[in-house]
This record gives C-alpha cells, sequence and structure tokens, in this order.
C-alpha cells in the first residue's frame, strides 16, 4: 500500500478545490494529511478507513497500481455523475456561494439584532444573532424572544436558520423560522469598512406574526459582540419600548434614519 498510496490519495484530492478543503470536510489536520500524500507515514486502520468512506472507495482499491486505480476511479466517477445529476436549487445556491467574497469571514462571530418589530409596532426587539462557517458556506442562527402578555418572565420562542453572502460590498442573508416554517426574511447589511466592527446598519423585509401577517420593511442594527458571548447575553432577547434606556440614543438613531425616495423605502 506504501507504494501507491500517496498517488492514488493525489488523484483523490484532484476532484476537490484544494488540499485544504479535503482536510477540512475529513476534519484531519493538515500537516498529517500531507504525510500521507508525501509518503512519509500511511494513515492508521481508523484514519484509513475514514478517508476510503469520504472518497467512496474500498480499502484495498485505494492501494492498488496507480494505473489500474486510474480506470477504476474513471469507472466509479462516471456511473456517480450518471446516476446524481445537480438540481436547479443545488446550483443556484453553488454559484452565489462562489460568487460570494471571503471577506465575509471577517463577519463572522455574534451580534445583537435591533429593528421595529413587525408583530408588536411601537417596540425595538433584539434578537441574538451567530454567523458562522459550516462547510463551503456561511451560515447563521437567529434566536427572538416576544414576551407573552399577561405573563412574567413568560416569552415565546422563535429560531430562525439561513444563509449569508457577501455581494460587491453588501451582505445578504436569507432565512426561514425553522420551528413552524412560515415565514422567510431578509436582511441586507452595508458593512463596516472600519477595521473594528461595531455596529453595522440595513434594511430588514418579512411579515408579522399576527393573524393578519402583513409584509413589513424595517431598519436594523447589528451589533457586534464578537466570537464567544457571555453566558447572560440570551437574557436581553426581547422586545423594548422606544424609550427604554437599554435602546441607547445612537442605537435609536440609527432605527430612525429612514424616508422614502420617489417611492423606494431607503437608508437616509
Amino acid at each position: 500500500m506504501r507504494d501507491f498510496l500517496p498517488a492514488n490519495l493525489r488523484l483523490l484530492c484532484s476532484h476537490y478545490r484544494s488540499v485544504a478543503e479535503v482536510c477540512r470536510k475529513l476534519r484531519i489536520n493538515r500537516g498529517q494529511f500531507n504525510k500521507y500524500l508525501c509518503g512519509n507515514t500511511v494513515p492508521t486502520a481508523f484514519n484509513l478507513k475514514r478517508i476510503c468512506d469520504f472518497f467512496g472507495v474500498e480499502e484495498f482499491e485505494i492501494g492498488l497500481p496507480t494505473d489500474k486505480f486510474i480506470n477504476l476511479i474513471g469507472g466509479k466517477t462516471a456511473r456517480a455523475t450518471a446516476s446524481r445529476e445537480v438540481s436547479a436549487p443545488e446550483r443556484i445556491l453553488d454559484h452565489l456561494r462562489q460568487q460570494s467574497s471571503m471577506q465575509i469571514k471577517a463577519y463572522a462571530g455574534y451580534y445583537y439584532e435591533y429593528y421595529h418589530a413587525m408583530t408588536e409596532p411601537g417596540s425595538i426587539i433584539c434578537a441574538l444573532v451567530h454567523v458562522h462557517e459550516n462547510g463551503e458556506h456561511f451560515v447563521y442562527e437567529r434566536n427572538e424572544r416576544l414576551q407573552i402578555v399577561g405573563a412574567q418572565e413568560e416569552f415565546e420562542q422563535y429560531r430562525y436558520v439561513g444563509l449569508a453572502y457577501y455581494l460587491q460590498d453588501r451582505l445578504f442573508l436569507i432565512d426561514y423560522e425553522s420551528l413552524t416554517s412560515n415565514e422567510i426574511s431578509q436582511t441586507i447589511l452595508i458593512p463596516s469598512f472600519k477595521s473594528c466592527i461595531t455596529r453595522l446598519n440595513g434594511l430588514k423585509i418579512g411579515v408579522s406574526a399576527a393573524d393578519h401577517r402583513t409584509p413589513a420593511c424595517s431598519r436594523v442594527v447589528w451589533e457586534y459582540l464578537g466570537q464567544e458571548i457571555r453566558t447572560d447575553a440570551y437574557r436581553k432577547v426581547r422586545l423594548y419600548s422606544l424609550d427604554d434606556p437599554f435602546i441607547d440614543d445612537d442605537l435609536r438613531a440609527r432605527l430612525a434614519q429612514t424616508s422614502v425616495v420617489d417611492g423606494l423605502f431607503v437608508i437616509s
């Protein structure tokens, strides 16, 4: 196996964008994997099984002479391609992923999200958002809590999950409510061009969770909290009145800076 494994492994990796991508998907240390590629060492039985399962080959096959292995892989690749064509939604998502700038990495982390509540007009909702990398995509989770009227510190919980893209100096985020799956919302943020991210301005469009389900648009502000958060961060996730001391003057001003120009709701 030692004689042919490195060449066969390099052949398998050539079907991916980079060795780094393979290591990330396999969750194998890049330095250790490079030793396999160079022939300095062979994988343990455990790692060999993981590698073979990932690439869809048998353990004895990966040790075959390279010319035989090429013929074998060619046949398997053709059969796999014929058996599964990429669907239209997958092509759309993959196209957006490829067009999205890797500048989005700078925006991974936790945020408080503030916007005018669509279900409770006259109130500001504070949600907790986590943007992170998952495989080749950037995804996020958004958690909201709405106080139950007449109940002491009891809340309705909402959890949104979605995808994030950085396209030509704008952050685009689209999500759906994962518990009921009855609404989709979109957020567009203006990135910070400063070295330190503090607050990001943007617009959010969605629908009211009330019975009338009115479509609505609001100014939105994301406040960066960091790569990690305190355990009590979730306590601040709730509805606030416009004059609540928790909503500072800067935040209140950002949420108010909107106007309608030629029929367009824009950030002023």
